[in-house]
């Protein structure tokens, strides 16, 4: 799990949530799943869990990969602190992440993925990401 916006973004992976103490540690109050097979993992009740599974490639429903944007950007708009994760952290959770970036802080999604990405290790599925810039495109 790292920090990506201090006190407010996290990225990670399925078994950085099944960790509900260092989620708690954190001071991450809301979390976000983008992993289609992926068991939710046992968090307190007062964690904000959302669910949205979406899968590397083509195959997502554009409706739900807006729910998931929006849903993220407007976690940021709040300034609630949020851990986005999928199945390895390396893919759905990155480019979703960076669509939210790029709505919420009005950034091209290049550089938002840029920016989200890092120096972390990385394989945003082409497809996918051709999905989720389309969406961002389509907002506006």
């Amino acid at each position: 799990m790292r920090e990506v916006i201090p006190q407010r973004l996290w990225l990670g992976n399925a078994g950085d949530a099944r960790n509900p103490g260092r989620v708690l540690d954190a001071g991450i109050t809301a979390v976000v799943n983008l992993a289609g097979e992926e068991l939710p993992p046992n968090l307190p009740r007062d964690i904000i869990y959302c669910h949205f599974p979406v899968v590397d490639g083509p195959d997502n429903p554009s409706q739900l990969l807006e729910i998931a944007i929006r849903t993220v950007a407007t976690l940021l708009e709040e300034e609630v602190p949020t851990l986005v994760y999928c199945e390895e952290g390396m893919s759905r959770s990155l480019a979703l992440t960076a669509a939210a970036i790029s709505r919420w802080r009005g950034q091209t999604p290049e550089a938002a993925l840029k920016s989200v990405i890092g120096n972390a290790p990385h394989d945003v599925s082409t497809a996918l990401w051709h999905d989720v810039r389309a969406l961002v495109a389509e907002a506006g």
